[in-house]
């Protein structure tokens, strides 16, 4: 976990980080493009588990189409890459993977607010719960 920590601390200056016995939160704002708002987001990454992201503020909130928010898990956490393609393992670095992945999220987020259409790729829930292949 200091590996994380040191990492985020050093890539990332700005962010709030916390080392924990078991775990490291980072907290801070991020802008996908200059012209979009700032979000608020917080990341709590614990040994053995997966990066778990939301974000704080704005809320996220469904399209012009009132469309669910695509790649998205339970209480709004950001679902960034597919674990069992274990694009990401505890041997990488949050802040070369998680963070970057977090901006480029909510840059397709924003995206999909304009067109309608998620262009991100990847695989998420669909409504029935059903995993399928994003277009």
């Amino acid at each position: 976990m200091s590996e994380q920590f040191i990492a985020l601390k050093r890539s990332y200056p700005e962010f709030n980080v916390k080392l924990l016995k078991d775990s490291v939160i980072c907290t801070g704002l991020i802008m996908p493009t200059s012209r979009s708002v700032n979000y608020s987001f917080k990341l709590k990454y614990r040994i053995g588990k997966r990066p778990k992201v939301n974000i704080l503020n704005p809320e996220l909130k469904r399209n012009f189409n009132n469309d669910k928010i695509p790649h998205v898990y339970p209480l709004n956490e950001l679902c960034l890459y597919y674990p069992k393609y274990q694009e990401f393992n505890s041997k990488m670095l949050i802040s070369d993977c998680i963070i970057p992945w977090t901006i480029l999220w909510l840059y397709h987020y924003e995206n999909w607010h304009i067109t309608g259409e998620w262009k991100g790729g990847g695989i998420h829930p669909n409504s029935s719960g059903i995993r399928k292949k994003a277009s």
